[in-house]
């Protein structure tokens, strides 16, 4: 099963157990993430109505904050001794998915499952 999810203007094709990094989300290493899910596939049928995607979860554990590499911008034009020169490093969180469901299955609340008291 895997399934297709957004997060930072960005898609991603994820399945469980895997690991992404994607542009940063707030919070601590270990706190657990819900992503939107826009295309489930379970291996027999593909889901993209958005109201079965409503009801789809994927969580995701966050593993790391880091930043990427370096990326350098470089603007020039020539005979005009124009030169500029500039670094950028994004900050990046490095996550791992846990779960991939097509369904959330909501809980029973705890007083329909207790017994009745006996007087």
């Amino acid at each position: 099963m895997y399934a297709i999810v957004t997060t930072g203007g960005k898609q991603y094709k994820v399945a469980t157990d895997d690991f992404l990094n994607v542009e940063k989300i707030e919070g601590e290493v270990g706190t657990k993430v819900e992503l939107p899910v826009i295309f489930l596939n379970d291996g027999k049928k593909i889901i993209t109505d958005p109201a079965k995607l409503a009801k789809a979860k994927v969580t995701a554990e966050i593993v790391e904050q880091f930043k990427g590499k370096k990326q350098l911008v470089f603007k020039f034009h020539k005979r005009k001794r124009y030169r500029r020169l500039q670094g950028h490093r994004q900050q990046l969180t490095r996550l791992k998915i846990t779960k991939v469901q097509a369904t959330s299955r909501a809980k029973k609340s705890t007083a329909e499952t207790e017994a009745p008291a006996a007087e």
